[in-house]
């Protein structure tokens, strides 16, 4: 099949070859690479002869670190190497060091190239694809970004290989989500899986040419890239307070809440049918046990929806569906009907 991904993205078994013959085809003053404590150990020697002539930066691991803090710890290990403009960064690890490598690059000295090799499935099938780089704030998710395209990203499944079973299911998330706005015939083969023992590169494969086919058609997300965005909105208000509370989530399982509620509401406001939403409801509780909202955290959670990426003139903008594999962005939703929304998934 066809998938008709770009030419910036390679989804491969053999990650060093297309190292080499990237190095090979362009030159580089300085080439570094970015790593976090476990993606050093345990995913740096799989490339290790292809970056053997790279500097090593390394950061710590978390969303937690996602911050200006490490930022400034990487722009002054390219100073210190007296990095020009036509230097490379390699990011090696998930979606943080994807989005945070990729931010300092495209901002030191106004740019600098970077690859991009995603160790985790979350990264593979959803930050690996459309340019989108960022920072958190002030404990606000993604809140200093920019759109940059990569030069390379390189995709591996031997990677996943290093993972614990909690991390694959986080990414797998991001793959339902597919299927919920884009592609039914696809969510029915992911609801089949069994994320210990799959054989990943044709799924991640599929999913990455839905991405890439929403994000060619919308760069900047004025519309349809917009899609994407389904059961986030909710599920970063939710993780955001699990974060900033020091509750561990990972992503996968905060956008497992999100699409669970935002379901419910796509029920109400879109008429998702009863017997679709019960479905949809069904696959995500197959891979993602429940998570109790707090009582104690319910305002907070809501206060977060007030600093959403997507909110026009105050008012909260979310992704619904009238139908499974159709979506519809830019609907209006309230705290009220978010709180309803949150209050159903704490009973269901």
């Amino acid at each position: 099949m066809d998938l008709n991904l770009p030419n910036y993205i390679e989804i491969t078994k053999n990650t060093e070859q297309y190292i080499d013959s990237f190095l090979a085809e362009n030159s580089y003053s300085t080439i570094f690479i970015l790593v976090d404590e476990n993606t050093k150990e345990k995913c740096l020697p799989i490339i290790r002869e292809s970056v053997k002539k790279a500097i090593s930066i390394e950061i710590k691991s978390g969303e937690e670190h996602k911050t200006l803090e490490t930022c400034g710890h990487i722009w002054q290990a390219f100073t210190n190497a007296n990095a020009d403009r036509n230097a490379l960064l390699i990011n090696l690890g998930g979606g943080v060091i994807g989005d945070m490598g990729g931010f300092c690059a495209s901002t030191y000295k106004r740019g600098i190239d970077f690859i991009n090799i995603p160790t985790t499935l979350l990264s593979q099938v959803d930050a690996s694809v459309g340019g989108k780089l960022g920072i958190d704030f002030n404990g606000l998710k993604n809140h200093i970004g920019l759109f940059k395209l990569p030069k390379k990203v390189i995709i591996d499944p031997v990677f996943l290989d290093t993972l614990p079973l909690n991390q694959k299911t986080s990414g797998f998330a991001e793959m339902l989500k597919h299927g919920f706005i884009k592609d039914s015939r696809h969510l029915k083969e992911l609801a089949q899986l069994d994320i210990e023992t799959t054989e990943w590169l044709p799924f991640i494969a599929k999913s990455v040419a839905i991405k890439n086919a929403i994000v060619t058609a919308d760069p900047l997300e004025k519309n349809e890239r917009k899609y994407l965005n389904f059961g986030h909105t909710i599920g970063h208000a939710v993780e955001t307070y699990f974060l900033n509370n020091n509750l561990p989530m990972l992503h996968g399982e905060a956008v497992a809440i999100g699409m669970i509620t935002e379901a419910y509401l796509s029920q109400q406001k879109l008429g998702l049918s009863n017997e679709e939403t019960i479905d949809l409801i069904k696959i995500t509780d197959t891979y993602f046990k429940k998570r109790l909202i707090p009582t104690i955290g319910m305002e907070e959670i809501l206060s977060n929806l007030d600093q959403d990426k997507k909110n026009i003139n105050s008012e909260i903008q979310a992704v619904l569906l009238s139908e499974i594999g159709k979506a519809q962005h830019s609907v209006e939703i309230t705290k009220k009907e978010v709180k309803e929304a949150l209050a159903f998934y704490n009973a269901k």
